[in-house]
């Protein structure tokens, strides 16, 4: 026993080295993980060269826990080692009793506890500090981190788990979602910020088609009407650009621009019968309905026009898209005096709710801060058709994805109206 026994004070200061060595491991690891990229970017871009070394540091993420983890099972082993010589040597066999429990207690609260809860505080001020001394320790157990890998690589393909490097299992977007979504619980974001920004990430996987006001609810104007009839219902419209359409409705000749037909007017000296309404069309433009709002977007703003007539791969004309309806999807309804002011939900007393068939999945999720599924159907009843796998008769009640739907009212082949009631408020 004497054989393995050390100088207790120089087994006493590798102790205390080994526990300030395993606290920087820990808090260095834990301030690393909860660090913001995007923080550091923006300090890198200041002119920060820590920030920069965390950048990188955070691309090789593997690698930097692996090398954190290594370290700290290193200096865990050694203070194990240690202490059991220092306690042996001064109480003899038992000592290895001792010296458990005693560093067990030390480690758990000053070498784990501890630095952690302080990274945790803080953690891209901890990561700036243990930015420099962080990658040294990366660089010095590279070759053995690389080895490890490997070997855990291995051991995962027997598992059927392929694991790439630097992989993410979510995208920046659904990490910025998820971070509005979890401010918004906390209190942070109000929730039309959070809509507005979920809005504006949703741009990109939304196209035409889900939003376009469809051509059997698309205000137009036979061309071929007399002008004074023309005058009357572009004065009753709305609207300030209305379709025209000659022959049959599908046939788009054209849009109307009310300003356009003011100005004829008056030009004409007010005599309606000197105005040829098809002469003041502007020409319509016709986009796939496969096209990405925010692609249509970019469009809108190049071209310097709010319409586009909406066509499916046949050429029909679906519907159309305006400015208005992208924005909408970003900020909600934009409401003026004179829109027509018709929401088709209608809460009730009970908690449930009265919705029109034809309300968009993701308008009804904005105006009750619901969850429904809108990849597979644009409207309420189309979410229902499709989860029915039929259409179902008036009095039909189904229940998915958390809620119960109860059909109200059906025209034909039209679910018109339905009352959709959580599941927790069904009595």
């Amino acid at each position: 026993m004497d054989e393995l026994a050390i100088n207790p004070w120089l087994a006493l200061g590798l102790i205390i080295l080994c526990l300030l060595l395993s606290a920087f491991f820990s808090s260095a690891e834990t301030a690393m993980s909860a660090a913001s990229k995007a923080r550091m970017l923006a300090l890198e871009s200041g002119g920060d060269s820590r920030a920069g070394i965390v950048s990188r540091l955070l691309d090789t993420r593997e690698r930097l826990i692996g090398a954190m983890l290594v370290g700290n099972n290193i200096v865990n082993t050694g203070v194990a080692a240690f202490a059991t010589s220092l306690f042996v040597s001064v109480l003899g066999a038992e000592g290895v009793i001792y010296a458990t429990a005693v560093m067990s207690v030390l480690l758990i609260v000053f070498s784990e506890v501890l630095p952690k809860t302080v990274a945790i505080s803080r953690p891209e001020w901890m990561a700036l500090i243990y930015a420099r001394p962080v990658s040294l320790v990366v660089a010095l157990f590279g070759p053995v981190l690389i080895a490890v890998e490997a070997v855990v690589r291995g051991v995962l393909r027997l598992f059927g788990m392929r694991i790439n490097e630097n992989q993410n299992v979510l995208t920046g977007a659904e990490e910025l979602r998820g971070t509005v979504d979890l401010m918004h619980k906390e209190g942070s974001f109000e929730k039309l910020d959070r809509d507005m920004l979920g809005g504006i990430l949703d741009l990109k996987d939304l196209t035409v088609e889900d939003v376009m006001v469809h051509r059997t609810k698309m205000v137009s104007i036979d061309a071929g009407d007399a002008p004074e009839k023309v005058v009357r219902d572009v004065l009753a419209a709305p609207y300030t650009r209305i379709p025209l359409w000659r022959d049959t409705p599908e046939n788009i000749i054209g849009v109307l621009h009310g300003k356009d037909l003011l100005r004829a007017l008056a030009a004409a000296g007010g005599d309606v019968a000197k105005i040829d309404p098809s002469s003041l069309a502007l020409p319509a433009w016709f986009v796939p309905d496969s096209t990405s709002l925010q692609d249509q977007l970019k469009a809108f703003l190049r071209r310097k026009t709010h319409f586009a007539f909406v066509v499916d791969e046949y050429g029909e004309v679906m519907g159309l898209i305006t400015l208005e309806d992208i924005i909408e999807e970003i900020v909600g309804d934009i409401k003026d005096e004179h829109d027509v002011q018709v929401t088709g939900v209608r809460p009730q007393a009970d908690g449930s709710v009265n919705v029109d068939g034809a309300v968009p999945v993701r308008d009804l999720n904005r105006a009750m801060d619901w969850r429904l599924p809108d990849e597979e159907a644009t409207t309420i009843a189309g979410l229902v058709i499709h989860e029915a796998r039929s259409i179902p008769d008036t009095g039909q009640t189904f229940t998915f994805h958390g809620f119960r739907f109860q059909v109200l009212r059906r025209q034909r082949n039209r679910i018109t109206a339905l009352k959709i009631t959580p599941l927790d408020r069904v009595v």
